[in-house]
């Protein structure tokens, strides 16, 4: 397992805040993992950075990173079984590759495979739980490895057994998936991916979504109301383009996202009432 000091995480945050740790550590394998989290109950678990926000400059503590690593992933008959650490991207075009359909949804969503686990990552009403078999975990209750079945996760809109667990550590998963013609899997990848380069803002560093959806509003709508696009504080700014995205401009800390964030909270409470939930982690 490879570790770093005083490593820099600005490739590690889609947001690329240049932000520092004390030490990161790259695990390659299963026992990789096992022998970390057996020795060390203090630091902090990076997938692939698409859905946090680094508040500090720097960070006295060791990161675990799953992120170009423990990332291995096979096809067997129309199963995908893959690590944690594959990305999104990976294992929709090996998909692709082999004429399996499912994970089209996820070609242009940025995101780890633990990560999507965890969160129950999704877009157009399509959601990881919908092509999920099983997962492989690692209980730090009592350090066993385990596995658990799609059915006994009781996922919810961006929620999962593992969000509700946090001592359950996802290691690996199966993915169940229908063939289809490659012709067509590929065109609905090129659509989805295209669709959202129109919508949101690809030109600046961003996380995705700010916000979860508050039931019987629209985030983005909301801020539009509140004139709010543009809003700036020191490098961050609320998207022109999509009011749901906060975007690194200019050399952005975390503090100014999170300034913003406590700012649109405050203004769309005052307006309508509503109590906007945070969909970022927030470290």
């Amino acid at each position: 397992m490879k570790a770093i000091d005083k490593f820099n995480l600005k490739l590690y945050n889609s947001y690329r805040l240049d932000v520092y740790c004390s030490v990161a550590y790259f695990p390659e394998s299963e026992d990789d993992v096992v022998e970390f989290y057996s020795k060390f109950d203090d630091f902090i678990m990076l997938g692939s950075g698409h859905n946090v926000i680094l508040s500090k400059n720097f960070y006295d503590k060791r990161f675990l990173i799953f992120n170009g690593n423990f990332n291995e992933a096979k096809c067997e008959n129309n199963l995908i079984i893959a690590q944690a650490g594959c990305s999104m991207l990976q294992l929709s075009e090996l998909a692709l590759s082999h004429g399996l359909s499912g994970l089209e949804i996820f070609y242009d969503i940025p995101s780890s495979l633990g990560g999507a686990v965890v969160m129950n990552a999704g877009a157009s009403g399509e959601e990881i739980k919908d092509v999920l078999f099983k997962v492989r975990y690692l209980d730090l209750a009592d350090m066993q490895v385990k596995e658990i079945f799609k059915e006994d996760m009781e996922f919810e809109y961006r929620n999962s057994f593992f969000q509700r667990n946090t001592d359950k550590v996802v290691l690996k998963a199966w993915i169940k998936l229908v063939p289809k013609e490659k012709e067509a899997i590929k065109n609905k990848m090129e659509l989805i991916r295209n669709q959202r380069w129109a919508k949101q803002p690809k030109e600046f560093p961003n996380a995705g979504s700010v916000f979860k959806r508050p039931k019987g509003f629209f985030v983005g709508a909301m801020i539009d109301e509140l004139n709010l696009k543009g809003f700036t504080i020191g490098g961050a700014k609320i998207s022109e383009k999509h009011g749901g995205f906060i975007v690194n401009y200019d050399n952005a800390t975390g503090q100014d996202i999170i300034e913003i964030i406590n700012e649109v909270k405050k203004l769309v409470y005052d307006r309508f009432g509503v109590d906007l939930e945070v969909e970022q982690r927030i470290i």
